[in-house]
């Protein structure tokens, strides 16, 4: 069988539903995974980007551990081929997001009840969930998509943009609170 390949996000490590299995911090779930993932026959990738986000919430001896483990490779970013269609279905949902956060934005404007902190506080939150969730926002996002198209990889992450966009260019992916359970029928 030929050897497997993944490319990890920082949310199987960050995103408490995600690492669980693993540990109940990021750095307890970083040194798990590769205790866990080591004697298989595997290869792990992260962009180092990725790699580089990771360190903010891992502690230096588990960053060290998996920076042993892991295969740090950025995408070929003038190789790889992606379809007309995927930037014209990303910039049309571009646009009804701005749209949509522009409506929230104008109701707290038109809102003249005292409080503001808190409805900034609520402005900030549907503001986030309105314009960042279920699309790639970041050139990390970006990057583990276009890594794992590249490889031919498992994607492995918890973002739901970063799954839908990967799905669109026909990456393979697995969320990542599944990952426990793949690597155990691995061995």
């Amino acid at each position: 069988m030929a050897t497997r390949r993944y490319v990890i996000d920082t949310s199987l490590f960050v995103n408490p539903h995600a690492r669980e299995k693993f540990g109940k911090d990021p750095s307890a779930a970083v040194l798990a995974f590769v205790k866990q993932a080591e004697p298989l026959d595997i290869e792990v990738f992260m962009p180092p980007s990725v790699f580089c986000e990771l360190r903010n919430f891992a502690d230096a001896k588990s960053i060290e551990e998996l920076e042993l483990f892991v295969k740090k490779r950025a995408p070929n970013t003038y190789g790889i081929y992606l379809p007309a269609a995927v930037l014209y279905d990303f910039i049309d949902d571009i646009r009804q997001r701005v749209n949509k956060g522009l409506r929230l934005a104008e109701e707290f404007a038109k809102d003249n009840h005292p409080d503001n902190d808190e409805k900034l506080r609520k402005l900030r939150d549907k503001y986030r969930e309105a314009m960042r969730t279920g699309i790639v926002d970041s050139k990390e996002d970006f990057e583990l998509v276009l890594l794992a198209k590249e490889l031919e990889a498992t994607l492995v992450s918890s973002d739901e943009g970063v799954m839908k966009f990967a799905n669109q260019v026909g990456c393979e992916y697995l969320s990542a609170d599944r990952f426990f359970a793949a690597l155990s029928k691995l061995k």
